[in-house]
């Protein structure tokens, strides 16, 4: 599924979220300047934050066109093709891994010892994703009315952390986790877009994707919260953080 981001990468760039940069600051739980890999980086959203914490960064990244992406944003990265299967990075080079919105689509029994791999002992391997505050009124309504293509098991903050769990993460002690206050500005054309880039709407038939697109923008034309201008759309970024075995 991961490669068809790469048809809507332009798009992806333009109207996905960034990280909350506490999220970032907690995740990383290393000494500013430490080496961090930034794992299925995608265009750059969380390469971006990890830059403006000081972090050297080298993001891995398996589609062209999302690279192309990051590299444009970012020109002062290394963005190298890779994935989390096969890291192109040696032995014991970073001090901490993380994976923005991307280690769901990690085969953990393969990348879990790649990841331990590139880590030096005891580094930190972290999955960031941005959900949706369902607790707002207007919020769980709109997951109900988008449906799970466009708002999925992982989207909103009844599911986390349960759903966000690897299988297996062999290597590594048991996660912590926190979740942190963001919001994205959005207007209801916008939040359209950012939907239609969702990985459920990007397999859908296109008559399909479109009806449930429109059964979006009628119910955002109908909320008093999302009917006019631009609002805040009230998301948490959700942490969980692995420490890796510093005795291996």
């Amino acid at each position: 599924m991961g490669d068809r981001f790469g048809t809507v990468a332009a798009a992806y760039a333009e109207h996905r979220p960034g990280y909350a940069a506490e999220a970032v600051r907690w995740a990383i739980a290393v000494a500013p300047g430490s080496r961090v890999l930034d794992l299925g980086a995608g265009t750059g959203k969380l390469t971006a934050a990890l830059v403006d914490v000081g972090a050297q960064v080298t993001a891995v990244e398996p589609d062209p066109a999302m690279r192309a992406e990051l590299c444009r944003a970012l020109p002062g990265v290394r963005a190298v093709a890779g994935n989390a299967e096969s890291i192109p990075l040696p032995d014991a080079s970073v001090e901490a891994v993380l994976a923005g919105n991307a280690m769901h689509w990690f085969d953990m029994s393969t990348a879990g010892p790649e990841i331990v791999r590139v880590l030096t002992p005891g580094g930190v391997l972290a999955g960031l994703w941005n959900v949706m505050d369902d607790r707002v009124p207007w919020v769980a309504a709109l997951a109900r009315v988008s449906g799970g293509a466009a708002i999925g098991p992982r989207d909103t903050l009844s599911t986390w952390p349960a759903g966000h769990l690897p299988a297996t993460a062999t290597g590594f002690a048991p996660p912590e986790t926190a979740a942190f206050p963001h919001g994205q500005r959005r207007t209801a054309d916008s939040l359209v877009a950012t939907l239609a880039t969702r990985a459920g709407m990007l397999v859908m038939p296109a008559g399909d994707r479109e009806a449930a697109l429109g059964r979006i923008r009628a119910f955002l034309a109908s909320r008093p919260e999302t009917a006019d201008g631009e609002f805040t759309l009230p998301m948490l970024t959700g942490v969980l953080r692995f420490r890796a075995d510093p005795d291996r």
